[in-house]
């Protein structure tokens, strides 16, 4: 485990911290899908679906890129999941802003409902493509924002590759 005042890099399954609210990479709809996304949706099991679906659906979707919404966090050992909308990196001319959107969207719906502890995947550096450098070097950024201070975020990353890629960059931005 690297650590770095209030944040933290580990190399473990999101689905297993015990956290107040676990961040997950999701897509518009909001209904599961690949990566974090569907493995969170199978963990939590059909209560958290159900919260999802009760969202109300715009133009085909629950959650805008670079948003963030909460639920229930069903079978998890979280009270929350904080459903985060990161940019697909090819589709947008300018995607650094709203990946910093959607991390700023998700830390502050921890704040407004009383989370301390936090949980967070690489958002958008799966299937959406934003290279894991780059995405790490925002992510940190935003993290070590003043108003999120007393929060404690712990980046949940598989594979030694990423861990080795955001336990870099924390140093860097030490």
């Amino acid at each position: 485990m690297f650590i770095m005042s209030n944040i933290y890099v580990v190399n473990q399954d999101i689905t297993t911290a015990n956290v107040d609210a676990i961040v997950n990479a999701a897509n518009p709809k909001l209904l599961g899908g690949g990566g974090v996304d569907g493995a969170i949706h199978r963990a939590a099991g059909s209560e958290l679906l159900q919260a999802c679906s009760a969202i109300n659906e715009v133009n085909g979707k629950r959650c805008g890129y670079g948003d963030a919404k909460i639920t229930p966090a069903g079978n998890l050992n979280a009270r929350y999941v904080i459903h985060a909308v990161g940019p697909i990196y090819a589709k947008f001319s300018d995607p650094k802003v709203v990946l910093e959107s959607t991390y700023q969207q998700a830390l502050n719906l921890a704040l407004q409902y009383g989370c301390a502890k936090i949980a967070l995947p690489a958002i958008s550096c799966g299937i959406y493509g934003y290279p894991p450098h780059e995405a790490a070097e925002i992510a940190i950024n935003i993290c070590q924002r003043k108003e999120y201070k007393n929060l404690e975020m712990t980046f949940y990353l598989l594979g030694e590759d990423m861990l080795s890629i955001w336990q870099n960059e924390l140093a860097k931005q030490k």
